[in-house]
């Protein structure tokens, strides 16, 4: 087992030792799939597809509160493996987000209700693929959700430091759910303010990415309770910009880049800040495009031009820009407030960077 000190180890040098975790989890549960049943492994290959790949942020800003907050270099190896499990959550959101968006891709490749779609329709099953599909993608999920629970359980971290740790992710886990319910119920209501927005991108998405990985990290250290005030200080706010920054590239990404059609977003009618910005200044003209074109599943390529426009011209893409700013400010002025490791800190500092610029 490595010896050396948190600090000493680059962000991005954990990142294969995440996938070999990743991996050689999996590789143990294919037997047990096997002996159910061999007609359960594509459950399997759709998890090993998911899981290899992604830019591993929740797993590293757990590791990197644990090593700020000053853990036992003894544990380094074990944590790296207790931090891995949030891969599992995050797959098991992917997966149930993709479902309910309608999404037809995820990294490039077709989202998992979509590849058990056509594999009913490809064997001639009785049903309907697409009912067929969505509801294997949500045991996927809920299977995912399990490993999430197993991998961190069995880490081999003392059950003191498992027991702090698993409080705040039993937390966590309600809060996403409840996150996801609220993001559903802001579509289903038509959007709202850019309060109502901003409630949505932190709970479904800035706690579960950030602050609350940080804290399973300090929870792992036994940290005090300034150490978990100072990442909430800081992983709020950043995980709130890292969402910002999805919206945007929901809306004016690259494909090649974020995986996803161009203006996906739009399509499924996201009710963004970035969308409740442009419904508060929109003249009636443009209120009247939005709310003909937004949500529409069939959007053209125009349409969606049609929409960047409007999001342009009534300044909600320079006003989510000039929030994204203030939130990283305030995000990196919170590390000062606690006693950190230096080095860790330097880590985290270039975290943040690096997540709201997506050039992880």
């Amino acid at each position: 087992m490595s010896k050396e000190v948190p600090g000493e180890t680059p962000a991005a040098d954990i990142r294969p030792q995440i996938q070999a975790c990743l991996d050689q989890f999996l590789t143990g549960q294919k037997p047990i799939l096997e002996e159910i049943g061999p007609e359960t492994l594509p459950l399997w290959e759709s998890a090993k597809t998911l899981l290899n790949g992604g830019k591993r942020l929740r797993p590293l800003f757990c590791y990197w509160g644990w090593g700020a907050a000053f853990g036992d270099p003894s544990q380094r190896d074990s944590v790296i493996t207790a931090a891995s499990s949030l891969e599992f959550l995050q797959a098991c959101a992917l997966i149930h987000d993709d479902v309910m968006d309608g999404s037809d891709t995820r990294r490039g490749l077709p989202a998992a209700h979509r590849q058990f779609a056509s594999m009913h329709r490809g064997s001639q099953w009785l049903g309907i693929p697409d009912r067929f599909g969505e509801g294997a993608a949500i045991l996927l999920g809920d299977l995912c959700l399990s490993w999430a629970d197993q991998l961190l359980l069995t880490s081999g971290l003392p059950p003191e430091n498992l027991n702090a740790a698993k409080s705040v992710y039993d937390e966590m886990r309600t809060e996403l759910m409840a996150g996801q319910y609220l993001d559903l119920l802001e579509q289903a209501r038509g959007g709202g303010s850019v309060e109502r927005a901003l409630r949505v991108v932190r709970y479904k998405s800035a706690k579960y990415t950030i602050e609350r990985p940080l804290h399973i990290g300090a929870a792992l250290a036994l940290a005090p309770q300034e150490v978990f005030d100072a990442y909430t200080g800081y992983g709020l706010p950043l995980g709130e910009a890292f969402q910002l920054r999805d919206d945007i590239l929901g809306v004016f990404g690259d494909p090649e880049v974020t995986g996803k059609p161009a203006g996906d977003d739009l399509r499924e009618g996201k009710r963004t800040v970035l969308i409740a910005i442009a419904t508060e200044r929109a003249n009636p003209h443009q209120l009247k495009s939005l709310h003909e074109l937004l949500g529409d599943e069939h959007l053209t390529l125009a349409g969606v031009e049609t929409l960047r426009e409007i999001i342009r011209d009534t300044g909600s893409l320079d006003y989510t820009e000039n929030l994204i700013s203030q939130l990283l400010e305030e995000s990196l002025t919170a590390l000062n407030t606690a006693p950190l490791d230096p080095a860790a800190v330097s880590a985290l500092t270039d975290l943040a960077h690096k997540s709201v610029q997506r050039s992880l």
